[in-house]
């Protein structure tokens, strides 16, 4: 299942004209990166909410259906720095974060800096590299900090892991920690595109659109834009409605027969934060059911552990947080 139901143009209401004009630029954000992809507008969503609530984000799909290219224009769409990291067998905790380096002219040991050290950090094919080295970047994406030989160096603010992974192929993959999971505020399922947008990918290929150039993406917001929308997003309001609301769908996936694992209060307030980016996007200033149930999905369908018997009786996350929704009183 693909997250095209995520919206890909929320509204936009009449709101204060700072706000407003922090809106459009994270719109314009979207225009820039349909320049490159072509049919993935739900993706663009997601990071675009991933950003505003400072979280990480998880994509997963096959091979060939523009993961690495959509946050390649994405990162060029916010004006941010970025860095790739192929992960592979081989890969070390240290060509992650950086290491200790003897300098011979002085004397003593320097610290390098590794390619953690980036606004977007584009992680393609987390799960092929070993536990060891997944688990360095915990540290990095819970406390947005690197620590090494007792100091701890800040990461740049903002701070976004983009990781994909191949649900298909497991030959030599490492399943990610639960505890890794853990930390992404967001799941997303890349899935193929539509017939009519696949004849447009074709078509902006055919007049010689190059992907390693990323032809025509220009940068839509400043850093210090980015700051302040992620700010405005943070100020929304929420009443004890919506928060019991959410309280109550957690609840909900504790008690169903098919989980082993449902959500813990991270997982409670990762949603809030994603409710909240949503419904700042939307123009309103407070979060609703609504703004709660369009983020359920992709916030927690990897944060729930199904039990063995469901899985053989093919059973996903996704249809079992339907159904929680869907049996989850609404507050009026």
């Amino acid at each position: 299942m693909s997250d095209e139901h995520l919206p890909s143009a929320p509204a936009s209401p009449t709101a204060p004209p700072d706000d407003d004009a922090l809106r459009r630029a994270m719109h314009r954000v979207r225009t820039e990166v349909e320049r490159a992809v072509i049919g993935q507008a739900g993706t663009v969503t997601g990071l675009l909410v991933a950003l505003l609530a400072r979280g990480h984000v998880l994509l997963e799909g096959v091979p060939g259906v523009a993961k690495t290219l959509v946050v390649r224009a994405f990162a060029r769409a916010v004006g941010l720095d970025t860095r790739r990291v192929q992960f592979t067998p081989d890969l070390m905790p240290g060509d992650v974060t950086g290491s200790l380096v003897y300098d011979a002219r002085t004397g003593e040991f320097e610290f390098r800096e590794g390619p953690v050290f980036t606004s977007i950090l584009l992680a393609d094919e987390i799960n092929r590299t070993p536990p060891k080295t997944q688990a360095a970047l915990l540290e990095a994406m819970e406390e947005r900090q690197v620590s090494a030989d007792g100091v701890s160096r800040a990461l740049p603010d903002p701070f976004l892991v983009a990781a994909t992974q191949n649900p298909v192929e497991h030959e030599g993959t490492y399943t990610l920690p639960e505890a890794q999971l853990d930390r992404f505020l967001m799941k997303l399922v890349v899935g193929m595109p539509e017939r009519d947008a696949e004849v447009s990918v074709l078509r902006l290929h055919a007049r010689g659109f190059s992907p390693r150039l990323l032809t025509g993406v220009q940068a839509a917001v400043t850093g210090d834009e980015i700051r302040a929308a992620q700010d405005a997003a943070a100020r929304v309001q929420v009443t004890d409605d919506v928060l019991g609301y959410v309280v109550d769908l957690a609840r909900a996936t504790r008690m169903s027969p098919s989980v082993e694992l449902g959500a813990s209060p991270r997982a409670s307030t990762a949603l809030l934060a994603a409710a909240k980016a949503w419904a700042w996007l939307n123009a309103s200033s407070a979060v609703t059911p609504d703004h709660v149930q369009t983020m359920l999905m992709p916030v927690w369908r990897h944060r729930l552990l199904l039990r063995p018997d469901a899985q053989m009786e093919g059973v996903s996350a996704d249809a079992v947080l339907q159904s929680v929704v869907q049996q989850t009183r609404v507050p009026i």
